[in-house]
């Protein structure tokens, strides 16, 4: 019996479109995203006397926002790759992770794409030390502070402790602003890169270069300075851009990350006994007695 492709959750519908029809699909998409991720961060505003409530806002804010930088680098993705590339981009457009690590790669400076991978697969472990000597296993933390925002839920120790967790409220990121990853999608909509004829750009100059391991901060910088050229000359800025805007893609705009994994990686209690005794004996050879 075969299987309705009817309801929410078709962005795999993205995988077998040509690609004008994607670039106009995504286009279409864009402003509606960036809307929906303005909105929310805007309720949050409104809650500053129920900080877990707007949290709760916040985040689910700035994971609209990494959705649109999630279909843009599937429009950076050079076509010679998209077809191996865009089935699992389309999953992380629907995974809390990726999207909590777009979120987050927006404020990170790698030198390159390697560094960029050692930065994202350190975000994707499911378990962690944590403390001086590592005395402390810790789950993810991304996916742990997501839940324990949302849910009331049973919760244990590696000490056999078990206890309940109780959402709780913290300053909300109104006091320093939006968050990075909604500036940064607001930016990019201000300089016309959500157009059709934006991304149709955006896909030409990106596409020229496949970022896989030693490209680096300068290459996204030049291609972001011949985006920004060419969307000037074909006369593309809405008219709400600014320098600023322009400023912020090139701070914050990460590199493709396309090439990257995303997927929870399991630790094994070895593992963590391994790097907790490895920062033990690190620490003590470093103290004479």
């Amino acid at each position: 019996m075969g299987k309705l492709e009817i309801g929410l959750h078709q962005a795999k519908l993205l995988c077998g479109m040509p690609f004008a029809d994607r670039l106009d699909f995504i286009a279409e998409g864009l402003p509606l995203i960036l809307g929906s991720a303005q909105g929310l961060w805007a309720a949050s505003r409104k809650l500053q006397d129920c900080p877990r409530e707007a949290n709760i806002l916040e985040g689910h804010a700035e994971e609209e926002a990494a959705k649109i930088l999630i279909l843009l680098d599937i429009v950076r993705c050079p076509r010679k790759s998209i077809g191996s590339r865009v089935g699992p981009m389309v999953r992380w457009f629907y995974d809390h992770l990726a999207r909590l690590i777009y979120a987050n790669a927006v404020s990170w400076k790698p030198v390159d794409v390697d560094q960029l991978r050692d930065y994202v697969d350190s975000h994707r472990q499911a378990h962690f030390v944590e403390g001086e000597y590592g005395e402390f296993i810790l789950p993810n933390w991304e996916i742990y502070s997501r839940e324990s925002r949302l849910y009331v839920d049973v919760e244990a120790q590696e000490d056999g402790v078990r206890g309940w967790s109780v959402p709780r409220g913290l300053a909300t990121q109104g006091m320093f602003g939006s968050a990075p990853a909604l500036r940064t999608a607001e930016a990019l909509s201000a300089l016309g890169i959500f157009a059709p004829a934006g991304l149709l750009a955006v896909a030409e100059i990106w596409g020229q270069l496949e970022f896989v391991d030693r490209q680096c901060f300068d290459d996204c910088r030049r291609l972001t300075r011949t985006l920004l050229e060419r969307l000037d000359r074909e006369k593309l800025f809405t008219d709400i851009a600014e320098e600023k805007h322009a400023h912020l893609l090139f701070d914050a705009w990460q590199m493709p990350m396309y090439n990257l994994e995303f997927g929870l990686v399991p630790v094994s209690l070895e593992e963590l006994q391994a790097e907790r005794d490895s920062r033990y004996y690190a620490e003590i050879a470093g103290h004479d007695f």
